[in-house]
């Protein structure tokens, strides 16, 4: 299914000119137009799904399996220090196409491109509890 006013659809159906790394019945695998360091590629399912919620999980799985396949191959032609796999959900966690994607990022010793957090911390038993909590909704 597409979702004609998206553009992450028309990009993973073709309808947009893209340099494509990677295509199959599922997926097309595209370099970023806006790339945070050269090599960044951007796995879109041809399936419309605004996140992992709605995203079946043949889908998910082959997505990131196919994530695996390419940080190896920009390992060994970038010689990249390490790579990113980044997959945001809602605009809370920094999602801007709500399309489901997934980002391969190759990441250079000192490079300008900075994914941080500030740690913080839990209570006593509080992670035990969530933990907890989580495991009885799967």
């Amino acid at each position: 299914m597409k979702d004609e006013n998206c553009i992450f659809c028309k990009l993973a159906g073709g309808d947009i000119p893209t340099a494509t790394v990677y295509e199959d019945e599922y997926l097309r695998a595209i370099m970023d137009a806006a790339p945070a360091n050269k090599g960044h590629i951007i796995i879109l399912p041809k399936t419309h799904a605004s996140s992992i919620y709605e995203l079946d999980e043949e889908y998910v799985s082959r997505a990131f399996v196919l994530a695996k396949k390419l940080a190896s191959a920009l390992k060994k032609l970038l010689n990249c220090d390490g790579v990113n796999i980044l997959q945001n959900n809602e605009e809370a966690a920094g999602q801007t196409v709500f399309h489901f994607h997934v980002h391969v990022i190759p990441r250079f010793n000192k490079d300008n491109c900075t994914l941080v957090w500030k740690p913080t911390s839990y209570e006593e038993g509080e992670s035990v509890k969530i933990a907890k909590d989580i495991s009885e909704l799967l």
